[in-house]
């Protein structure tokens, strides 16, 4: 969350249009005389609208915000497109605790849905938690992970938290949401000022900064958007009411490279769905739940079953002390420079003593050539789709996965050629039946 201190300049209290919902905003509103329960739909822009539920303001903060957003469209439409991969859980949540379905809109302001995004104050994620704050409500931080980008963990935290404001506030969520912005402490203390000087302690009575003052009119833009983007000149874009994501538990480390292999899944599109991992491993222990495209799930699910622990790819910490060179570093746990740059992001040869680094402690490296090359031979027997047939030869310490990742075909397809189990121990010397698109030289 945004944190302003509430101690900086006073300015005036909200104009009328907030006050006259803030008086309401405690209890949501009433159904229009004659109105039906929305249908069920298959687009989830409708159901989020359909569950709409904080007073109406209509004001000019609202209008001008409203305003400026939809004359950038394409700024805007950069925000739905990054919330496209996380909205649908994001309102799951928040339908399933009974709150109202703005609150999915939330991170539009606080950080555009990008699980990256970081403030000066040191806020991070999709709902922009400072990390001590994060620690109460139960996200784990550290090295390895930073459970404030996991879309799982933060949403959770993120509604905990404002669900205790909303109790702690009286039912209020204008109130709620103001101290999701400024700080409960901030927020009280200024409650705690009005009723010192005899004044009303609603949110619209409040001498509020000017960031919080704008915060629920900013929401409430969105809200109208999404409400009647058509008004507004703006094209929603299609997002599913259905799910993205589909958690899978690895059960202990594993390398997010491997998991990008297995499930077929670009790298990229693996880190930006598991933004939480701050290596390229899952922590040693845990989390170890591993977001993939609902298509993927039981692709990964099934590969991991094949998966021999050690190719894993096993991960170390090392400590940099003072003397320490990455050569004699790459030299001591038996790795590459290159890997030791590349787990680590690193452009050159230069390290800090006090920092520390991700060492690979891996099977052998494989060269997807050298290895065809060594081990298949084309039999030129064409096979369906335009594929090669190729024979693989089993050579110590092959295994259905390793031959798969080599060939770039899944351990099931490899097992339903052969007519051979997934888990059924291979021979030296046997013959695997392989169909490729892949060139062997």
């Amino acid at each position: 969350m945004s944190v302003a201190s509430i101690d900086k300049t006073d300015t005036p209290a909200p104009p009328a249009d907030i006050a006259q919902a803030a008086e309401q905003a405690g209890a949501a509103p009433a159904a229009p005389e004659g109105t039906e329960p929305a249908a069920p739909s298959a687009d989830l822009w409708a159901r989020i609208r359909a569950g709409f539920r904080l007073p109406r303001i209509d004001g000019p903060l609202v209008a001008g915000h409203a305003r400026r957003l939809a004359a950038d469209p394409g700024s805007l439409a950069r925000v739905w497109e990054r919330a496209r991969p996380y909205l649908y859980h994001i309102v799951e949540e928040v339908e399933s605790r009974n709150m109202p379905l703005e609150i999915a809109l939330l991170p539009a302001i606080e950080s555009a849905y990008d699980p990256h995004a970081h403030s000066r104050a040191r806020a991070m994620g999709l709902w922009q938690f400072i990390a001590p704050t994060a620690r109460i409500y139960g996200v784990k931080v550290d090295w390895w992970y930073d459970g404030r980008r996991d879309v799982l963990a933060s949403t959770r935290a993120a509604l905990d938290y404002l669900q205790k404001l909303h109790d702690n506030f009286s039912g209020d969520w204008f109130l709620a949401l103001a101290a999701y912005n400024a700080g409960e402490g901030g927020i009280q203390r200024r409650i705690d000022e009005n009723r010192r000087r005899g004044r009303p302690t609603a949110y619209q009575d409040l001498r509020l900064v000017s960031e919080t003052r704008n915060y629920v009119p900013k929401l409430i833009a969105f809200v109208r958007i999404v409400s009647n983007p058509g008004a507004y000149g703006v094209t929603l874009p299609s997002i599913p009411d259905a799910p993205y994501f589909a958690p899978v538990d690895a059960g202990s480390q594993i390398d997010l490279t491997v998991v990008s292999q297995l499930a077929g899944v670009p790298a990229g599109d693996l880190r930006s769905i598991n933004a939480g991992f701050n290596r390229i491993a899952t922590p040693p222990d845990g989390p170890h739940h591993i977001l993939v495209p609902v298509d993927k799930k039981e692709v990964l699910v099934d590969a991991l079953r094949s998966l021999p622990e050690d190719a894993r790819v096993r991960w170390q910490r090392h400590h940099v002390r003072h003397g320490d060179t990455l050569g004699a570093i790459a030299r001591r746990y038996r790795v590459s420079v290159q890997e030791l740059q590349r787990a680590n992001e690193l452009r050159g040869n230069l390290i800090r003593a006090g920092r520390d680094l991700l060492i690979p402690i891996s099977s052998q490296p494989f060269s997807l050539r050298a290895a065809q090359a060594a081990s298949a031979k084309i039999t030129g027997r064409p096979a369906p789709s335009g594929q090669t047939e190729v024979e693989h030869r089993i050579r110590e310490g092959d295994t259905l996965w390793s031959i798969a990742r080599r060939y770039d075909v899944r351990v099931a397809q490899l097992a339903e050629w052969n007519s051979i189990g997934p888990g059924e121990p291979l021979r030296v010397d046997q013959t695997l039946k392989i169909r490729t698109r892949t060139r062997v030289d």
